[in-house]
């Protein structure tokens, strides 16, 4: 079974986690989930894995733009008509996927100029996680760490 098959087969029991869960322990529920952010991204590589880089792709910001023409030693514009379109929400995506970045060993071409969006991926270590969390239901399909996270915080809590 494929990590989105193991996730949709919890996914259910996870959003009903989620509603149990009392109003008065959300504020607790980001201690726990920073714990454990740091906890199963000690055990997992991401380089072992990119299935974000391969299969989400990121809204970009004006600042992303710039910041990746500046490492690319381009102009924005030109970062805009190789790489970019507008989605249906009007933002700036990758045109294709995988990212144009990923290079073959996982390794992230732009790594330190990468968007913000691929910077706080997969948001596990983000304050007032109560307010994100079906996004995290959702990339537990897609990311191995996220999905251990939410299986380890159902029995933890």
């Amino acid at each position: 079974m494929d990590l989105q098959e193991k996730a949709e087969k919890v996914e259910k029991e996870t959003r009903q986690f989620f509603k149990n869960i009392k109003k008065n322990r959300m504020r607790e529920l980001d201690d726990v989930v920073h714990a454990l952010h740091e906890e199963v991204f000690e055990e997992i590589d991401c380089l072992a894995c990119a299935n974000c880089c391969r299969s989400l792709g990121p809204r970009l910001t004006d600042r992303d733009i710039e910041r990746m023409a500046s490492a690319l030693r381009i102009k924005q514009q030109e970062v805009i008509a190789r790489y970019l379109r507008i989605d249906e929400d009007n933002d700036y995506v990758f045109k294709e996927m995988p990212c144009p970045f990923l290079c073959a060993d996982n390794y992230c071409s732009i790594y330190e100029d990468r968007p913000r969006a691929c910077r706080e991926y997969p948001h596990t270590d983000r304050k007032k996680f109560y307010q994100i969390y079906p996004l995290t239901i959702k990339n537990a399909g897609t990311c191995p760490a996220v999905f251990e996270i939410l299986e380890r915080l159902k029995k933890e809590f």
